[in-house]
């Protein structure tokens, strides 16, 4: 199954390859001129997201050294017990607020609570249920629309947190269904 897998995957890929060359050929493009001139223009934009790059690291650096996370996931905590609500979601929710900032982030929280708590725990696999379910909206925000010179982003950061928001809550929820 594993060798029937990857023969197809890497199949595909360069069926994809040879379709978009075979096509620039039948347009009568200079395949090699274009691929050149797409791998400067990816340079340029290399060069011109790392201050958002740096930006965004350093700001991430700052909220976990600074204990805002630890303070936060104590507060939640405290008012999850004083409504007499389990918090057993609670060891895992540094993924769920590291998620939004940074993919590796909170991967690596994911990692260090699967590591504290189990890979089977209910905390390890809520932190990986939280991976899957909300995305880096302040990475994406500041990479992206900075990339491309976009000042206000209106809406774009209220709903990515509300996406994110909502992602949380249903991993929650269904990990307690599944796995509680």
């Amino acid at each position: 199954m594993s060798i029937a897998s990857s023969l197809l995957s890497n199949g595909s890929l360069l069926s994809i390859i040879i379709l978009f060359m075979a096509g620039g050929l039948y347009k009568k493009i200079n395949i090699w001129e274009s691929f050149i001139d797409g791998a400067k223009n990816g340079f340029k934009t290399s060069v011109k997201i790392i201050p958002y790059l740096v930006g965004m690291l350093v700001g991430i650096g700052v909220f976990r050294a600074s204990g805002a996370m630890d303070f936060l996931t104590d507060g939640i905590a405290w008012l999850f017990n004083s409504l007499h609500i389990n918090t057993d979601f609670v060891e895992a929710l540094p993924t769920a607020m590291m998620k939004p900032l940074s993919g590796s982030g909170a991967r690596a929280m994911m990692v260090e609570a699967m590591k504290m708590e189990g890979a089977d725990s209910f905390v390890g696999r809520l932190a990986c249920m939280f991976q899957g379910s909300t995305d880096t909206t302040f990475y994406i925000i500041a990479l992206y629309f900075g990339s491309v010179g976009i000042k206000r982003t209106r809406y774009a950061v209220s709903a990515g947190l509300i996406a994110d928001l909502a992602g949380i809550i249903a991993a929650i929820l269904l990990a307690y269904l599944f796995f509680h």
